[in-house]
């Protein structure tokens, strides 16, 4: 009988040609009214408007949209359908965030105020998406952000210029996209300087690159192999009328995401959550039962759960942040598996108990380039010298953990970046330093579009410790 996992605490009017204003360039500061509730309906797309745009306002001064969007469904006391909707909303608005920005800098008389400007973005989010995927009528956009921005003392004077913003765009649609997508932000939805670094490091496929990042991600699933097949679990969706395809070993695509509480089996732990590219890691592994495997950096833990998935052996999962491990628990717990859960840092040996490890799961920290389409506000949230910060911290990291390999050992460095200088150089200068041999993985995983690379951007060096 599994073991529940156990936690270790270890420490205006139109012109005749419009001019390009860089709005999306100013300093933008937290709104003062964070506390004010509207009376806007719980169940209204002014309300679900109007949190949306609080989440983005805190994304442009620094907070991670996920947590954004937990302090506005705090805030509004939001229901489910709400939070679903702000949810969808503040990610589109993320995916065309530079477009969105750029016509505003076109459109409005003066630089808004943040919440303002936030409105307006997710706003224009909404009304210029393709109609295949335009989820509300145009006109119904603009009756309801101006009722959203009439809702909170922030945006209320502001009521007037927003709706003679989006009335007209709609009005003079064409020419001012034309005109905003001269400029590049506008045109791929990313700073300047990734937008150089992409081009610099994928001369040839850097446009694909970035298109893919603008676009939603599927939703793929890892068939747990302790509790039934891929055929089978194929079947069971088809009987709940669910349409995928077998894209991996254990790898199934939906058609059409949905909602985790409606996956068939997800509560019973016949499927996790998990990217295509993120299920090879497990395999490369070659883990065997009885082994004593470390998962570093594991939170929320669909790594280590795959590698119990596929041997039994004796895992610990270690992560700086002991209320993401916690996440990695109720993943364990839900799969019916057990592993050994340490909250401490990666670069440290404090933690360590002397014995080494047979294999060595290393899922380093880095700027998470590859991974911008499940997550589109770290493109507005990095910046250009955290690369080289980030990759200093990793390769303490993985010097460290390569201490703790028994000799004929594996260690797999894995990362989400598409930045060569935490990728494949750092592969190289970490196996120059420390002798190790390196073995065959699949290296860059580039997120490039197409059914055959519809993945996020991975990169796997193998490495093996010389006896």
């Amino acid at each position: 009988m599994n073991k529940r996992p156990t936690l270790s605490l270890k420490t205006a009017a139109p012109a005749a040609a419009p001019k390009l204003r860089a709005s999306h360039a100013r300093a933008l500061k937290p709104a003062p009214q964070s506390a004010f509730k509207t009376g806007l309906k719980a169940d209204s797309l002014a309300l679900s408007l109007l949190g949306a745009a609080q989440a983005v306002a805190q994304v442009r001064t620094g907070t991670a949209l996920p947590q954004a969007l937990a302090t506005v469904f705090a805030k509004h006391d939001a229901l489910p359908q709400a939070r679903g909707a702000m949810q969808d909303i503040a990610y589109r608005c993320m995916r065309q965030l530079g477009q969105s920005e750029t016509l505003i800098g076109l459109l409005a008389p003066k630089a808004p105020e943040p919440l303002v400007g936030a409105l307006l973005a997710c706003a224009l989010a909404l009304i210029t998406a393709p109609d295949a995927n335009a989820p509300y009528e145009e006109f119904t956009v603009v009756d309801q952000t101006v009722t959203a921005a009439d809702a909170h003392p922030d945006t209320a004077r502001a009521k007037g210029m927003v709706n003679a913003v989006l009335r007209r765009f709609l009005r003079e649609r064409r020419e001012l996209l034309e005109t905003a997508l001269q400029q590049p932000l506008a045109k791929w939805n990313y700073p300047q300087w990734w937008i150089d670094a992409a081009r610099a490091a994928w001369p040839q496929q850097w446009q694909q690159i970035l298109a893919a990042g603008d676009g939603a991600p599927p939703l793929t699933l890892r068939v747990n192999p302790r509790r039934g097949t891929v055929e089978a679990y194929l079947a069971r969706l088809a009987e709940a009328g669910i349409e995928a395809d077998r894209i991996g070993p254990w790898a199934v695509r939906l058609a059409k995401p949905v909602g985790v509480a409606l996956i068939p089996g997800f509560a019973d732990g016949l499927v996790s959550v998990q990217d295509a590219g993120a299920q090879l890691a497990a395999p490369l592994l070659d883990v065997a039962d009885g082994m004593r495997v470390l998962d570093a950096c594991a939170a929320p833990g669909g790594k280590t759960c795959h590698i119990l998935e596929l041997a039994d052996a004796a895992v610990t999962a270690l992560d700086a942040d002991a209320k993401r491990l916690q996440r990695v628990g109720e993943n364990l717990e839900r799969l019916g598996l057990a592993a050994t859960l340490l909250a401490a840092e990666a670069q440290s040996a404090d933690w360590w108990d002397g014995q080494p490890f047979d294999r060595i799961l290393a899922d380093v920290p880095c700027t998470a380039s590859g991974i911008v389409r499940r997550h589109p506000d770290i493109r507005w949230l990095r910046r250009k010298g955290d690369a080289l910060q980030l990759a200093t911290l990793s390769a303490k990291i993985l010097d460290n953990l390569w201490q703790m390999l028994r000799p004929n050992g594996k260690l797999l460095f894995v990362t989400c970046s598409l930045w060569p200088q935490e990728s494949e150089a750092q592969a190289a200068a970490f196996a120059l330093r420390n002798g190790a041999t390196r073995l065959d993985a699949p290296g860059q995983l580039l997120p490039a579009g197409g059914p055959e690379q519809d993945h996020d951007g991975l990169f796997y060096a193998l490495f093996e410790k010389n006896a």
